[in-house]
């Protein structure tokens, strides 16, 4: 019976060498509303996937010639098949070919003989996942959140749509960003220790990163914003007709910093930053810091979106 987790009919591509394999997985799989698509080889897997688009990808490990690691790794590769799961089935069991088949891109690793309930039940939960964090990181361009996160060495690991493509121009190879990696790497070590030493931005030749924080996986952030415009502290000082160090303060609010964490940025005390606070709330018309760093938020996305 098809799952009804899933809304229309997926796709799915089924890469193994073994006919049996191919036939007893394929038929499974349609029977649960799955659509499928085969391939018996690595290069076959890579030309069909890009072709097709599937929702979901499932793995032998053990192939001739692009083995089913190598070809993970290919698939990862391709921007366009960035957000489809894959699923290594294979007989290897031990727990070195798990992590390599994890490292190499997989999001899951079942042995062989697989039981269909549970490869059913896993490619429902793995596609909506996919969905999930696809839909996140569109949100993030739509809000105006054009974001990357990065490794300590400056590879990216992930952005939204708009952020990849804006920073695309600026790469001098697959997973670095230009115009000197050392110099980036450390702006991002220096980043890390916010508040106490925090450098603002990192220009590039078009666009500006700035330092957003860490996700839980230390992943570090970074906004994407078109550098040929204002900078957010002058937009705010000029919206808000604030002076340049009221616009600093109003700027990090927006970030989420606390008053402890807005004085040691600015190598000010806290009684000074609360002075600053209620000449920013009187001249923006409000009474509270939550309604002052919405209001500045919308304010920057709308000018560097």
């Amino acid at each position: 019976m098809p799952h009804s987790e899933l809304a229309h009919r997926n796709i799915a591509l089924v890469v193994d060498d073994s006919p049996d394999s191919l036939g007893m997985i394929s038929t499974a799989l349609e029977e649960n509303g799955i659509s499928v698509v085969v391939a018996r080889s690595g290069a076959s897997a890579i030309d069909l996937a890009q072709r097709v688009l599937p929702d979901v990808i499932l793995m032998d490990a053990v192939m001739p010639e692009l083995d089913g690691f190598e070809t993970c790794r290919l698939l990862k590769a391709d921007d366009r098949l960035a957000y489809a799961p894959i699923i290594f089935m294979t007989g290897l069991t031990e727990p070195e070919h798990i992590i390599k088949g994890l490292i190499s891109g997989g999001v899951d690793y079942l042995t062989k003989p697989v039981v269909i309930d549970e490869l059913v039940a896993r490619i429902t939960t793995h596609i909506l996942n996919a969905r999930a964090i696809q839909s996140a990181r569109q949100a993030l361009d739509t809000s105006g959140r054009s974001v990357i996160a990065v490794d300590l060495d400056g590879a990216v690991l992930w952005g939204s749509p708009k952020a990849l493509r804006m920073i695309e121009p600026v790469m001098t190879e697959p997973g670095l960003i230009a115009n000197g990696a050392p110099d980036f790497t450390q702006w991002l070590e220096a980043s890390l220790r916010l508040p106490t030493s925090p450098p603002r931005v990192f220009p590039l030749s078009e666009i500006m990163l700035a330092y957003i924080g860490t996700s839980p996986s230390n992943e570090i952030l970074l906004k994407v914003c078109n550098s040929n415009r204002a900078s957010p502290y002058q937009v705010l000082e000029q919206t808000f007709v604030l002076t340049p160090r009221e616009a600093e303060v109003l700027y990090w609010l927006s970030m989420g910093k606390t008053n402890r964490d807005i004085a040691q940025i600015l190598e000010l005390s806290s009684r000074t930053i609360n002075k600053h606070l209620e000449q920013i709330f009187q001249k923006m018309g409000v009474d509270n810091r939550t309604s002052a760093a919405v209001s500045a938020d919308r304010v920057i996305n709308q000018v560097t979106q």
